[in-house]
């Protein structure tokens, strides 16, 4: 058994100084993860994202699940075509978003703004915490938005994968 290796090049993917460089357009949104460590569930966030109209996902170094074959299997082989924005610190990257005009949203069942009501006239990241844990305090600091999905029958939550991908066709549905 010898084996295959492969060094493959995702023409997508980009560091967080080339995005924001040159940025897709205007009014770009992303979906930010912050300790995503499933790596099926972070496949699946890839997928969705990937298929939808949003522009990115704003990938850290610490703290995320890192890319794997199991990454590559649960994104069905997309992987290769998304648009991965590198960053080493998720915190830091917001920062520089949020600088140049961008607005961040995290999401919780107890806000007051349903998903539905936001508004914004500026470039959008939505930020998707740790299945247990949710978004870290440091990085909620940062956002200046947050919002909710209405859920019924007592369901109090959703997987991340699933928000993910409401959030990245939000704006074709």
């Amino acid at each position: 058994d010898q084996g295959v290796a492969a060094d493959l090049e995702c023409p997508n993917h980009q560091l967080l100084d080339d995005f924001l460089a040159n940025p897709p357009e205007e009014n770009y949104s992303l979906i930010a993860l912050d300790g995503i460590t499933n790596p099926q569930n972070l496949g699946m966030i890839i997928r969705s994202v990937t298929a939808s109209p949003c522009h990115g996902i704003l990938l850290p170094k610490q703290g995320t699940a890192a890319i794997s074959p199991l990454v590559i299997k649960a994104s069905a082989g997309t992987l290769f075509k998304s648009t991965l924005i590198h960053c080493d610190s998720l915190e830091q990257a917001l920062t520089q978003l949020t600088k140049q005009g961008a607005t961040c949203c995290t999401l919780s069942s107890h806000s007051k703004q349903s998903l539905s009501e936001l508004q914004v006239a500026t470039p959008i990241i939505y930020v998707l915490g740790n299945e247990t844990e949710g978004v870290s305090k440091k990085v909620s600091n940062l956002c200046t938005a947050q919002v909710r999905i209405p859920m019924s029958n007592g369901v109090e939550s959703l997987n991340v994968a699933v928000t993910a991908a409401l959030l990245a066709f939000r704006h074709q549905l």
